[in-house]
């Protein structure tokens, strides 16, 4: 079954009454909560700035607190709950993943990768301070996210701690995001293929998608079963993000979206928008939501706010 398949056939897509109205009301509200009490809790987490190396801690508050809508982590938490997961250690997980991800951007838009200036509408880590301390601060919210994930206060079970640290390692690794991001630098010399531009997309912006839901398992202590159904949901929704990313990068403007947009099409690379068209590809989009929302039916109520969240970002444009 190709990707654009949708469980129950070809028949045109109908979003979950929920994933509208006054369901999109609550989701949004629900994302900024958690964008709030996240925030809090990298505030409490990341180092002050202090001492002759200070520079380097003022940088990566600067990355981190420079805006996001906190995605990963709002996935890990909600899945977390969905298995009973301590709040204090999913919070912890949630942190970790979000300052690993910020790492990847600060890295990203260094000159040596995709050049970029701005970043959520602010001066890039690099622009803000200088290339050196922008690496730096990258180094140092990647290996943060390990030490959080690592510490006792995350799961009392240092097999559990371990499974997450290892978890996170292959998702952020040469196998996962990294891996991505070396196809995506190589891109421009090559003529990918639907399918390669979606390995790329898998490895550099799925992996933690992946990694951020299959973790509230793991709190949990989910079954087998119970982890593939999380992987199901966040590798289509993780596409359908992606998708929703490019279509903004072709339709969208800096101001809008809070980033250089058009940088794709200006250096060549391949994406899923110039190889199928942007109707083409929105269709795709949507029927990936839907895909994502039915791996979750099993669990009822309590994951409607996890099923509306692909639909909700559809339209989103930053």
């Amino acid at each position: 079954m190709g990707i654009a398949a949708s469980r129950k056939g070809s028949d045109p897509v109908k979003e979950p009454a929920e994933a509208r109205g006054a369901g999109r009301e609550r989701l949004a509200r629900a994302l900024q909560l958690t964008a709030a009490d996240v925030e809090a809790a990298l505030d409490d987490l990341l180092p002050r700035p202090g001492g002759l190396h200070g520079r380097a801690q003022e940088a990566m508050r600067y990355a981190v607190f420079a805006g996001g809508k906190r995605l990963r982590p709002f996935l890990v938490l909600q899945c977390a709950g969905l298995f009973g997961a301590r709040r204090e250690g999913a919070m912890r997980v949630a942190a970790a993943i979000e300052a690993l991800h910020t790492y990847s951007l600060v890295h990203d838009d260094l000159p040596a990768m995709d050049n970029d200036d701005l970043r959520r509408g602010k001066p890039t880590a690099h622009r803000q301070f200088d290339e050196a301390t922008a690496i730096l601060a990258g180094d140092g919210l990647l290996t943060l996210a390990f030490e959080l994930l690592a510490g006792s206060a995350t799961h009392p079970s240092g097999e559990v701690r371990a499974e997450l640290v290892a978890s996170l390692a292959r998702a952020a690794g040469s196998d996962g995001m990294i891996g991505g991001q070396m196809i995506d630098i190589e891109a421009p010399d090559h003529e990918l293929s639907a399918e390669q531009v979606i390995e790329l997309q898998q490895k550099k912006t799925g992996a933690l998608f992946e990694f951020s839901c299959v973790a509230g398992g793991i709190l949990g202590g989910a079954g087998l079963a119970q982890r593939a159904m999380l992987r199901a949901y966040a590798r289509d929704f993780g596409l359908a993000f992606q998708i929703c990313d490019d279509l903004i990068d072709v339709l969208g403007s800096a101001d809008t979206a809070g980033k250089q947009v058009g940088k794709d099409q200006a250096l060549g690379k391949a994406t899923l928008i110039s190889l199928w068209g942007v109707d083409r590809a929105r269709t795709e989009a949507e029927r990936l939501a839907m895909r994502a929302s039915e791996a979750l039916a099993p669990h009822g109520a309590d994951a409607d706010l996890l099923r509306a969240l692909p639909f909700f970002l559809l339209d989103r444009r930053n």
